[in-house]
């Protein structure tokens, strides 16, 4: 049996991750620390929270005694950090709450680990921490070339730059203490349990509501697209096969223009949306609006995963028109959840983000 701390586990990628841990393996054992901010939900994880092999746990990773408490009751194997500030606009407006979790946060967890596994001079075997980064520490590309694990650092956000310092953080507790880390840097996810800040579930939510959909810029900027469920599998091969210390990109070869993205989520629910729904006719492109472009904005990711493809034998296996309906399904089939949680805190975000910016 294997141990998982999963961080930031009651959010999109982490609550995906740990769904697709506990379908492939009966034996692991999955402790999830969460602080619950606006985009961690535990009706992500309904179907799994009465499982004798799943514990949620509330709280901060940024929390000392917390933290030591998990690895003194609970024979951690794997640390897997999705925990962090993660949206680029937040950043922008509220730049020390990234400071704070994801480079304060990402110590406390490396230190913890560090006391737990180093004995005397040996690593207790079979442990690992694994970062989940973005291909955001890299910066922006022009119209050609890929993102490699080579590429250097070039952050260009408060965001990314809290990343880029919580990687650095990780790779000096292997260069220093030859802790046994790995560390996945993945483009842009997309799949069920997305909060509704980030760009699909924001748009699939607003045609379904007739609201603006607001496009940054001229809606070119590029960005590599996976599946989640790709990138979970990608990320449990790395815990598994990863070679201890090695950075592995982890992307879709999938690149489309924002825009592209916004036309084909509205053509998607044009074509699962009965045509009797009241709300099929309020849907087309002519909700698209163009707003003030976002400070900093990178151009251009693409990842290349050559090296997580030739070392470890991965591959995606869900092609983007086939996730995309995936998707778009999802958050009609569960429009309750999604009405659920575009409340409160996400309305007055979604004004004062939006609505309120001058449009171009």
């Amino acid at each position: 049996m294997k141990t998982y701390l999963v961080t930031g586990g009651a959010g999109f990628i982490g609550s995906n991750f740990i769904h697709y841990v506990l379908k492939n393996y009966q034996d692991a054992f999955i402790i999830n620390l969460d602080k619950l901010t606006y985009a961690g939900n535990l009706k992500n994880l309904k179907e799994v929270e009465k499982k004798e092999n799943y514990r949620f746990v509330k709280g901060d990773i940024t929390d000392i005694p917390l933290v030591q408490s998990l690895f003194d009751q609970y024979p951690i194997d794997y640390v897997v950090n999705f925990a962090a500030e993660s949206h680029v606009d937040r950043s922008i407006e509220s730049p020390m709450e990234f400071v704070k979790t994801n480079i304060e946060g990402t110590f406390v967890l490396l230190d913890m680990a560090k006391k737990a596994w180093l004995i005397g001079e040996e690593w207790a075997s079979g442990k690992k921490f694994l970062q989940i980064s973005t291909d955001e520490v890299y910066g922006s590309l022009g119209e050609t070339g890929l993102f490699t694990e080579e590429t250097p650092l070039d952050p260009r956000s408060p965001y990314s730059a809290s990343k880029a310092s919580a990687d650095l953080l990780v790779k000096a507790y292997y260069d220093t203490y030859k802790m046994p880390i790995n560390i996945t840097r993945c483009s842009n996810n997309y799949g069920p349990y997305q909060f509704p800040e980030k760009l699909i579930p924001l748009m699939i939510n607003n045609c379904l509501n007739a609201k603006d959909l607001p496009v940054y810029g001229d809606g070119k900027n590029i960005r590599d697209w996976i599946y989640v469920e790709d990138h979970s599998s990608a990320i449990d091969l790395v815990l598994n096969k990863g070679i201890i210390g090695e950075v592995y990109n982890v992307g879709g070869g999938n690149e489309r223009t924002n825009i592209e993205i916004v036309k084909t989520i509205i053509n998607t629910i044009k074509e699962l949306l009965p045509k009797e729904d009241s709300r099929y006719n309020a849907i087309s492109q002519e909700l698209i609006k163009y707003v003030a472009d976002r400070k900093g904005h990178d151009r251009r990711y693409a990842i290349d995963s050559t090296k997580l493809q030739s070392q470890l034998g991965w591959s995606t296996s869900i092609p983007f028109e086939e996730g995309v309906v995936h998707t778009v399904k999802w958050y009609l089939d569960n429009s309750k959840w999604l009405e659920e949680i575009t409340t409160g805190e996400y309305q007055v975000y979604y004004k004062k983000m939006y609505l309120d910016k001058e449009r171009s």
